[in-house]
């Protein structure tokens, strides 16, 4: 059977972000239009903008952060097709805290030993677009799904009640994935106060009410920088239930 051979820079249009030009790193994507950058790349970028850099649509008026959202599946797919980059980047964030002399995060001292073998099978820029590599993918699913993201990235989060209307948690400390939503949180905290929906709810940091696609990690990037851990956030009833 013949295999075709893809070059990677006949893809890189695919893969790379229009602000930086490099292999995005923290794939997001703005869910009006569904272009997707580099997550620090954007954020700065919508500290003085509201509309998405490809295509110039509008994102949102005032509060254009809200309107975007981690892409896993482009992350996954950007460092499966270029060999060294999940561990290029991992050390230099390891580097990056060494450097402020801050404890590095969670389980990234070890993230890079983790990293997914078949990376070194890619050479001189080609990848396979085979059934063999699909079927590598599939028998490796079942491994990375039983794993529950323990070896992501993780958070150590307090999460306070900041309204008599509702009850504080018994165990508010609690530590997860990086890569865990706001609207994790909502679904968590509903099911352990037994609310009738998550959507009553909202969650805040720094007094700023969090987006539901917010990660915890873009969370702690953008809101809780330099901050000692854990995360403090603060849960009430939506200001329309108040």
């Amino acid at each position: 059977m013949l295999t075709r051979k893809i070059k990677l820079w006949d893809i890189n249009a695919h893969i790379t972000c229009r602000l930086c030009s490099g292999y995005l790193i923290d794939a997001t994507t703005v869910t009006e239009c569904l272009h997707t950058f580099c997550r620090s790349c954007l954020v700065k970028y919508l500290e003085e903008n509201n509309t998405c850099p490809t295509c110039r649509i509008v994102i949102h008026q005032s509060h254009p952060l809200q309107y975007i959202g981690h892409d896993r599946t482009m992350q996954d797919i950007v460092y499966k097709l270029v060999p060294g980059l999940q561990e290029a980047e991992m050390r230099k964030q390891r580097e990056f805290y060494h450097k402020l002399g801050l404890e590095v995060p969670g389980d990234m001292k070890g993230e890079a030993c983790s990293a997914k073998p078949h990376l070194d099978s890619h050479r001189s820029g080609e990848t396979k677009a085979d059934d063999s590599s699909n079927k590598e993918a599939a028998e490796e699913k079942p491994e990375e799904d039983s794993d529950y993201h323990r070896s992501d990235e993780q958070v150590s989060i307090c999460l306070e009640c900041n309204s008599s209307k509702l009850r504080g948690l018994k165990r508010k400390w609690i530590r997860c994935s990086a890569q865990a939503t706001v609207l994790h949180l909502k679904k968590f905290i509903a099911k352990k106060l037994n609310l009738s929906s998550f959507n009553e709810l909202d969650i805040l940091c720094n007094e700023e009410i969090l987006g539901k696609d917010h990660t915890l990690k873009f969370v702690v990037v953008t809101r809780w920088r330099f901050k000692k851990a854990p995360l403090l956030l603060h849960y009430r009833p939506k200001m329309d239930l108040l």
